[in-house]
């Protein structure tokens, strides 16, 4: 049974995974059967027509409906259907066979859903290679017609497909290998990186008439197959040249040898369980079998897969016999296009012990960016995927260990996190989950998105950011290593936390609470600001009193979830302004609603209630301050009052559009969050945006709430929002040596912060490595036109500094009492970004090792394995005579 310990089951969708993990019998127990003719609807071809009116073969009318649930795409809930990729046959026998076996589980999927409607994308992914996704979609390919998907390529396929692994990539970079097998082996290469996830360990060797690491950084070791490495090794690989004979005996024994050192340290480099060694060559001439006496035989710990590129086949018996020999497959690849299938076959030979052993071992993914498997409707929401392997369970072909594929379900991330209500963390205390590794799978500070033009793109490394690298004032990684580890426990530290994205420090104590989540990888935690979020102030008020109807703003309820309408679907049709009222007035009692935040809510409309008509009075009697523009409160139940003076044209502040500056879910506003810790009575003064630069004040929002029913008129003085116009002019005249005066003056100090989700421009070093140097932001006036053409840009690490003052007489100069922006913890909003290359700090940063948590199931050996299905050869002996003849017909060929 999977499920989260607190409850997290029913918040994620996993009541109806156990259904599927339930009723694993139909599917691994299908009828083995040989069907000739046998119609499915294909997510591709459905809804399609022919000239003539008729539906397409493999097509037919397949309702699709517009569902909210699922980010209002048109889908089928009474019905899945599947997806073939491109590179696939579909109607090859074997996937007509598989895909006839699986029928049994489409009424198993709309029973999940029927019993936990928060589930959301269910499905199977075949060995064979076709998809079965629940609820049915239509499939929209590329803009060439292709579907590139392939499910065996997915992270939720191969980690339950496969136990974590070490892998060392051995390529054949001799005179031989020129022209279009280098191009083959090098899309080997990369085919292979990409079924590698961060539970896996890597490193990439060429060789010629010597050992090469692609990486020299990398000597000797392993490093963790992240998203980072991964994409540096690919960079590094397209650089590769041909040249010299091939002498794979030095190689192998290199390969042999880390291997065997990451074995024997055990000091986290490395997986700790499966072990193998990828040769792609074009032929093997050498006497290598020594090498394996010394290394690897009689154990064959280590498996060696080889794969023979181009249309050649003369040296295609020694490289089965290395296969064979080694517990490994061997493969011919001679175009592109054979190269996916046959380093997918790896993966079936490591799942045997598994497989064989009848392991479920149920298996949960990194973060990674949803794209709701359309190219149409992207969603950039982050996700997990929770699967589990589906194996044939005959015993006649029981030491095959035949995978059948992989069972699974996705997982919204927010979904999760919703188990801690920001609203009563406070505005500085928040939730963050992260996995074994350390890498951050939701936290207020990831920012995995950046802007590439006008268009927003995932970051190359935005699920592989470290939790020290947000909690950076966790120097020695306290908090990190507990969490990693597992551990139930509470820490306290000092930290320079900043907002406003990244501009600002604030300087605060943080209390944190974490703990594992029972049967998965994750671990979860809670910090809390000093101070606050450990009370609250409640009121019982009454839904007539709180006029729940007049008083909160539509938009504001839209965004925050008070009720959640998807577990009945007959409450998937209401607002979520229409889902509390009706819950409020007893006319939806079934709704599951969060009564404290009602309560606070309902609190909250009552009480500020005369400020609004106060506001009007003002405006009514023409008693506004000049300048002032709007008058707005906010509470920490969410509960937003806002009224715009008349006469004002441009309305940049407070619009729906305007989510910055809206309570959401997880998100305080960036005035409040200021005004938070600001000292009661004063104001605090920032930028709307950095387009106008008009200045607006707020007071301390713990100041106001005792107040509110005391004084509407203090309240309302506090809260005013003042536009100063000239501040925009006043800008403009600033400069560097203002700055370097005032500090000289004593009037600012000047402090560091760390971005290390930093995107920088392409410098001189590679583009796909972590800029791994220290990036100083020297605050600077920009008067230039903006750039005509974007300079490229690439994850790096920052420093920068900000300027802060604790005295408002230190920010107040000029004319007609006017603000200076750098106000209580400001900085200048222009950088110039300037990098210095530095190898060493690159080489450490990449292959540091931080304190990791292994995977618990391993299945690296089973005794009943069939090592002899190794690629259509059985394991063959080496003879001289064999592999003499081999030599001398290269010797003839080369002369």
């Amino acid at each position: 049974m999977v499920v989260f310990s607190g409850g997290l089951g029913s918040m994620v969708g996993l009541k109806g995974l156990n259904s599927i993990f339930k009723h694993k019998h139909l599917m691994i127990e299908f009828v083995m059967l040989y069907m000739v003719e046998f119609d499915y609807y294909n997510s591709m071809m459905i809804n399609t027509a022919d000239e003539d009116g008729n539906y397409v073969d493999l097509g037919g009318e397949f309702p699709l409906e517009e569902n909210e649930h699922f980010n209002k795409l048109p889908v089928n809930t009474q019905m899945s259907n599947i997806q073939v990729p491109t590179n696939v046959y579909n109607k090859d026998p074997n996937i007509l066979n598989a895909i006839y076996n699986t029928e049994a589980l489409n009424d198993v999927f709309i029973g999940n859903f029927q019993k936990d409607p928060t589930l959301t994308w269910q499905y199977f992914g075949s060995s064979t290679g076709f998809f079965r996704i629940y609820p049915g979609i239509k499939w929209t390919p590329d803009s060439n017609g292709v579907v590139a998907f392939d499910c065996r390529n997915r992270n939720w396929y191969i980690q339950a497909a496969t136990s974590p692994k070490d892998i060392i990539i051995m390529v054949d970079i001799s005179g031989s290998m020129k022209g279009l097998k280098m191009t083959i082996a090098k899309h080997t290469i990369n085919t292979i990186l990409d079924t590698l996830g961060e539970n896996d360990f890597v490193n990439v060797i060429a060789y010629t008439d010597y050992v090469r690491y692609v990486e020299p950084c990398f000597r000797g070791t392993l490093v963790q197959a992240d998203l980072d490495n991964r994409e540096h090794f690919k960079v590094l690989v397209e650089e590769l040249h041909v040249k010299g004979e091939a002498k794979i005996k030095n190689a192998m024994k290199e390969s042999f040898k880390i291997l065997n050192e990451v074995s024997a340290r055990a000091n986290g480099q490395g997986s700790m369980c499966n072990q193998a060694i990828m040769l792609i060559t074009d032929g093997a001439m050498e006497d290598f079998q020594s090498v394996f006496e010394e290394f690897n035989w009689p154990e064959r710990r280590v498996r060696v897969f080889t794969y023979l590129i181009g249309r050649e086949m003369t040296f295609a018996q020694n490289t089965k016999w290395i296969a064979c020999n080694n517990k490994g497959y061997y493969t011919h690849i001679s175009t592109l296009a054979d190269v996916q299938e046959n380093v997918m076959e790896y993966l079936h030979v490591l799942s045997r012990p598994m497989v064989i052993n009848h392991d479920h071992d149920i298996i949960w993914t990194e973060a990674y960016m949803d794209t709701l498997f359309t190219t149409k409707a992207q969603s950039l929401l982050l996700m997990t995927s929770v699967a589990m392997p589906v194996f044939s369970k005959k015993k006649e072909t029981l030491s095959h260990g035949i995978l059948l594929g992989v069972v699974g379900s996705d997982i919204p991330l927010m979904e999760v996190m919703k188990l801690a209500p920001r609203y009563m963390l406070g505005a500085h205390g928040y939730a963050f989950l992260i996995n074994n590794n350390g890498y951050i799978l939701s936290h207020p500070d990831l920012r995995p998105l950046y802007k590439d033009g006008k268009k927003l793109k995932p970051k190359p490394n935005y699920n592989s950011v470290d939790l020290s690298e947000v909690e950076w004032e966790d120097t020695d990684e306290l908090l990190r290593t507990a969490m990693v580890k597992g551990e139930t426990g509470t820490l306290s530290l000092n930290i320079r936390a900043s907002v406003d994205k990244g501009k600002r420090p604030l300087y605060l104590t943080n209390e944190y609470f974490y703990t594992n989540i029972d049967n998965t990888p994750f671990s979860f935690g809670m910090a809390l600001t000093k101070g606050h979020g450990k009370l609250m102030f409640m009121g019982n008020v009454s839904v007539e009193e709180g006029e729940v109807s007049h008083n909160c703003p539509q938009h504001r309820l839209e965004i925050v979830t008070y009720c959640e309408t998807d577990i009945d679907p007959a409450h998937r049709k209401y607002s979520q302004l229409q889902a509390a009222i009706r819950y409020l007035l007893g006319k939806e009692p079934d709704l599951e609603c969060d009564e404290v935040l009602l309560s606070q809510t309902l609190f909250d409309a009552v009480v500020t209630a005369p400020l609004e008509a106060y506001w009007n009075t003002l405006m009514l009697n023409d008693r506004v301050e000049p300048g002032v523009e709007t008058a707005f409160l906010g509470t920490r139940s969410g509960l937003m009052r806002v009224v715009r003076y008349a006469g004002v044209e441009t309305r940049v502040f407070l619009t729906p559009a305007d989510k910055d500056n809206l309570f959401t879910i997880d998100h305080f506003p960036l005035w409040y969050r200021l005004a938070v810790e600001n000292t009661p009575g004063k104001f605090y003064y920032y930028p709307v945006n950095d387009k106008g630069f008009k200045m607006f004040s707020a007071a301390s929002a713990e100041s106001i709430l005792p107040c509110v029913c005391l004084n509407a008129a203090r309240v309302s003085v506090l809260l005013a929002s003042c536009c100063f116009s000239q501040i925009g002019r006043f800008f403009g005249e600033v400069d560097g040596s203002i700055m370097a005066s005032l500090l000289k003056m004593g009037m600012f100090k000047k402090v560091s912060l760390f971005d290390y989700q930093a995107m920088c421009k392409t410098g001189h070093h590679h583009a796909s490595s972590r800029c791994c140097v220290t990036c100083v932001r020297v605050c600077v006036v920009s008067t230039a036109h903006k750039q005509k053409k974007l300079d490229a840009l690439q994850p790096c690490d920052t420093a920068y500094p900000g300027f802060e003052t604790s005295d408002l007489r230190h920010a107040l100069f000029l004319q007609n009492f006017v603000p200076i922006i750098y106000l209580f913890h400001s900085e200048l909003p222009v950088f110039l970004n300037i990098c210095e290359h530095n190898a060493t700090v690159k080489c450490n940063r990449m292959r540091s090792q931080k304190v990791r948590r292994r995977p618990q199931s391993c299945h690296a050996y089973h005794p009943k394995e069939n090592a002899k299905d190794c690629g259509g050869a059985a394991a063959i002996s080496l003879s001289l005579s064999l592999f003499s003849a081999s030599l001398l017909i290269s010797l003839v060929a080369e002369f």
